[in-house]
Order: C-alpha cells, then structure tokens, then sequence
C-alpha cells in the first residue's frame, strides 16, 4: 500500500525539443572539451609567443615611462644629470625588450617542439 502511494507521488515531466536542445547546450559547456588534433596543434602554436609578448610589451612599456621620465627632469626641472641618467636606464630597457621576446619565445619553442611534431606526424599520417 505504501508503494502505490509513492508510485503515486512521483512526478515525471517531459521537455519540449526546444527546452531539449537548450538543455544539451548547456551541458555541453560544462563537460570537457574534446579538443580536436587541429585545434591542439593551432593553440600551441600561438602559445609559443604568448609569454614572450607579454614579458617584452611590460618591459617596452615601463622602460618608455622611465625614458620619458628622464627627458621630464632634462627639460622642465633643469636637473640634467638625473634626467640623462634616468633616460639612459628607460634607452637601455626598451633596447633590451626585444632580445628578450627572442630568448623566452626560443626557450618556449624548444619545450613546445616534441608535442607539436607528435600532433603533426599524427594529422600527416
């Protein structure tokens, strides 16, 4: 008897195809990404300079400030012997930017190198 009152109590509902399509869209975004062997191999490959830019670009950056901080105490407040000393710190920064972009993007391709051969022998085979 009791079984009949919970077989009765029970609730079963049914979506549209609508709410059904919503629903699997839903759940796709939240299951892993199977992420196919062209798309693995594209994003490695855009990782290799990633890091590289970012680190040269806040390099680059700051080093322009300082450059232009130099040439504001050279010009407006006449101390010229901080402000070419300042400039020349904000010179050699902006120098150094672009050697550094070239060693992280090299160091990060030489430890990228064996997972992008191993996906491309795998698409050309």
């Amino acid at each position: 008897m009791e079984e009949n009152k919970k077989q009765n109590e029970t609730f079963n509902y049914t979506y549209s195809a609508k709410q059904q399509d919503e629903i699997k869209k839903i759940r796709e975004r939240y299951l892993p990404e199977n992420e196919d062997k062209m798309e693995q191999l594209r994003r490695l490959d855009a990782s290799v300079t990633k890091k590289g830019t970012v680190v040269s670009l806040i390099i680059g950056i700051i080093s322009s400030l300082v450059m232009g901080t130099g040439m504001c105490c050279a010009m407006l407040w006449e101390e010229y012997a901080i402000g070419i000393a300042v400039g020349v710190v904000g010179i050699i920064g902006v120098c150094l930017a672009y050697p550094i972009y070239s060693s992280i993007t090299k160091k990060e391709k030489e430890r990228i190198a064996p997972e992008i051969i191993r996906l491309t022998d795998e698409l050309m085979k």
